[in-house]
This record gives structure tokens, sequence and C-alpha cells, in this order.
């Protein structure tokens, strides 16, 4: 399953003299918004979030990725290829994991998810892409264990919901708010070229895409800051 060479054939290719894809690389600021101001938020009210500072570790992690995927998509833009794509790529299955891992600290259990499995799920992240460039460069491109990566959680994540339904972080509407809006921000992706068009060239799909992925993120904070429904959850957190 190699990359597709017209991956990187955008529908919105306008620019200025040193600055191409200026559209695509700036709506990537919504990235940087969000985790900046995220892991402001936790750090400030670290106390008042979370029970014990473990359960903070993998929304640290995953608000840290998404800082980054600021900076690694607007450079993928900036100049597409697949070396590019590797530093896009690259905090996005970091965040992929970490959120997983929470929402198994969460749901099942808090020493796993907030320590080992997080380790684990993290490795496994920068492993899919490491095995993908590597591939990639080696002329037999593989892109099945990336996809792994990003898809698995979307559906394994809402059976950890309904088969553990006690949670203190990660209440079950919330999470289908964040499914549903990666989701939308790939179909988004994936009719990049019919978005152009259809909104006479103002915008295209791909930079919606970054605005919903961002909206995704969000909604990961403002289900941690929520003011009500905090817990349901009668066991303590075990410290990580």
């Amino acid at each position: 399953m190699p990359q597709a060479a017209s991956y990187h054939q955008f529908a919105d290719l306008r620019g200025f003299p040193g600055a191409p894809n200026l559209i695509n690389v700036f709506s990537n600021a919504g990235f940087l918004l969000v985790g900046l101001f995220a892991l402001f938020t936790l750090v400030r009210q670290h106390a008042l979030l979370f029970a014990s500072s473990a359960d903070a570790r993998p929304y640290l992690i995953f608000f840290g990725a998404v800082t980054l995927i600021a900076f690694g998509s607007g450079y993928y833009h900036w100049q597409p290829s697949n070396e590019s794509l590797f530093w896009d790529r690259l905090p996005m299955s970091l965040a992929y994991m970490a959120f997983s891992a929470a929402v198994v600290a969460d749901r099942i259990n808090a020493r796993a998810g907030n320590g080992w499995l997080l380790a684990i799920l993290l490795v496994v992240g920068l492993a899919s892409l490491v095995y993908w460039y590597w591939s990639e460069a080696n002329g037999h491109g593989d892109l099945r264990f990336y996809v792994l990566v990003q898809f698995y959680p979307v559906l394994a994540l809402p059976v950890i919901a309904l088969t553990f339904p006690d949670y203190r972080y990660v209440p079950g509407r919330y999470l289908a708010w964040i499914i549903a809006w990666f989701l939308v921000s790939k179909l988004l992706e994936h009719f990049d070229h019919e978005i152009f068009a259809l909104s006479g060239q103002l915008i295209s799909g791909h930079s919606l895409k970054h605005l919903a992925s961002a909206v995704a993120a969000w909604m990961v904070l403002r289900m941690l800051t929520r003011s009500s429904g905090r817990s349901v959850k009668s066991v303590t957190s075990e410290p990580g």
C-alpha cells in the first residue's frame, strides 16, 4: 500500500513568492492555538482537572503533539513530499496513541493507560511512521501500519466506552463528538478538489480539514474542563 503521488496534489496552490500553498500552510494555526491554550490550561488547573498527576500525562502528550502538528503540517504544505509528510504525520500518530491511552486509563486501568501502555502505544505510533518511510525509501511503500494506527482507535474506543461504562474524564457523548469531528476532517480531506470548486475557489477541503481536526482537539479540552458530569466512577485512580 504505497503512498500515492497524487496525495501531494492539493486543490489550493495559491501563494506568494517565497510562500507557497499559503492557505493550506496557515490553516494549521488552529492546531497551534488549541494546543498551546490547552497546555496552559492543563498546567494552570492541574489540581482541579485531574485526580492525580498521572492522569494528566497522556493529555499533556496529546496536546503537545497537537501543537507540533501545526509545525509539521505547515512544513509539509510548504514543500509537499514524502520526506516532509513524515513530519506531518509523526505528531498526528503520537496524538492518536496518547488519546487512546487516556481512554484506556479512564475506562479500564489507570496504571496501564497512564504508564506502560502509554509508552508502548507511543512507540507503536512512531514505529508506524518509521516503517512507512523506510518502505517508501526502499521502493515498496506500505502505509498499512500507519493506517491501522490512525483508524483503529475510531473502532476500538467506542467499544471500550460501551464495554466499560464507568468514567471520570471521558463521557461517551464527548468521545462521540471527538470521533465525529475526526471523521468529518477525513471527508473534507477526501473531497479537497470538489469543495474548492463548490466554494468558488474560496477555500479547499484540505484547509477545512485542518480546522475540523483542530475542533476535534478542542473537544478534548472541552471534555476535560466541562463544569458538570465530572465523574461517575466509583474507584480512585491508581498512581501511574
